[in-house]
């Protein structure tokens, strides 16, 4: 009786194991671990200037923090968001209206990791981060392109800068990033112009997205053709303020965007605008703009100016002793002094004329 047990039970194994190959594997479902984290993306408007603040689960990082009188806003936004320390803060290159705010935020967050780039400038402001940087014993990590970090269910790769030296173009030296969240992608530039995006395009990274956050504020010498061809957004973000005496955004920029069929968005008209990302599909807190209005000069505005009641001839840098044309791209931010005097008389006063502009 017990061989006969043994022999049955030995048989059905061997008919178990035959039929294996041709039985349904168990399926475990893991419910709410197969989906994603938000990714929200805060272009917070913060006037002439840049501030990103980029969320993932838990986890945050800021790109720029404004001019120095924008740190306090920056702040105070941040913790509406429920934001008490950040994995990452990028200063993306040293001019105030990217810097300008950053001390604040140091001094005011735990922040597991700070990159610059290897750059830096002889002002208040630069000199204010640093010192908030001293002040909580944070060393700053430098850039290399290809480095990638994580954001919880996000990373972003560094694309820029690509050479350690831009001479004095000080917006060319600006970190670059591309953000991945899933299948969507956002790619930052800071101020990079036209010789940095060529540098970003040769690199070898893929840097196609969704997402563009145009360089230099939507101006001229960013966004160029080749550089918005290879990033292929479907939408580009433009961070700058309303009635700014730089023009910004530039035509030729808007036109760009419009000829390759981008939605734009932009703070001058609508504030702060929210991406949400759940991995396939990203979502608006507005709509895009449909004005395409340039914010250089047009109508009265070019007709006031025409009539003299602000003539400006040119804008001095006290620091550098360069002069720049009024419509120059590569005005002083600090150190700026206006002046309604003659270029002979400038010159005389010991000021070299601005090698862009070329006044």
């Amino acid at each position: 009786m017990k061989k006969g047990w043994l022999a049955l039970f030995s048989a059905f194994l061997i008919l178990l194991s035959a039929c294996g190959s041709t039985m349904p594997e168990a399926k475990i479902s893991f419910g709410s671990a197969e989906k994603m984290e938000e990714l929200e993306v805060h272009f917070i408007d913060v006037g002439q200037g840049d501030a990103t603040l980029i969320k993932c689960g838990g986890h945050a990082m800021l790109i720029d923090a404004g001019e120095n009188d924008k740190g306090i806003l920056v702040q105070n936004y941040m913790r509406k968001q429920g934001v008490n320390t950040l994995d990452y803060l990028i200063v993306t290159h040293p001019h105030s209206d990217h810097c300008g705010g950053a001390d604040v935020v140091i001094t005011k967050y735990d922040i597991d990791t700070v990159i610059m780039p290897n750059y830096s400038r002889d002002t208040a402001s630069y000199r204010d981060v640093i010192q908030a940087l001293d002040y909580k014993h944070k060393q700053i990590t430098e850039p290399r392109v290809g480095d990638f970090y994580q954001l919880g269910d996000a990373r972003f790769t560094i694309i820029a800068p690509n050479k350690e030296d831009y001479g004095d173009e000080a917006n060319n030296y600006s970190v670059g990033i591309l953000l991945e969240h899933g299948d969507k992608k956002f790619v930052f530039t800071g101020d990079a112009e036209e010789e940095a995006e060529k540098d970003i395009i040769d690199n070898g990274i893929d840097i196609s997205a969704d997402v563009l956050k145009a360089g230099h504020h939507g101006s001229r010498t960013a966004s160029m053709g080749d550089f918005v061809a290879a990033v292929h957004p479907e939408y580009a973000v433009i961070s700058c303020g309303e009635d700014n005496e730089y023009g910004h955004p530039h035509a030729a920029t808007l036109n760009t965007f419009r000829g390759m069929g981008i939605q734009v968005f932009r703070t001058d008209e609508q504030g702060s605008l929210i991406a949400l990302s759940d991995g396939s599909t990203i979502t608006w807190n507005a709509a895009p703009s449909d004005t395409w209005k340039a914010g250089e000069p047009v109508g009265s505005g070019a007709n006031k100016a025409k009539q003299g009641e602000k003539k400006i001839t040119y804008i001095l840098n006290t620091k550098s002793k360069k002069f720049h044309k009024p419509s120059c791209d590569s005005l002083p931010a600090e150190n700026r002094k206006d002046s309604t005097q003659s270029r002979k008389e400038i010159v005389a006063q010991g000021y070299a004329p601005c090698g862009r502009c070329k006044p």
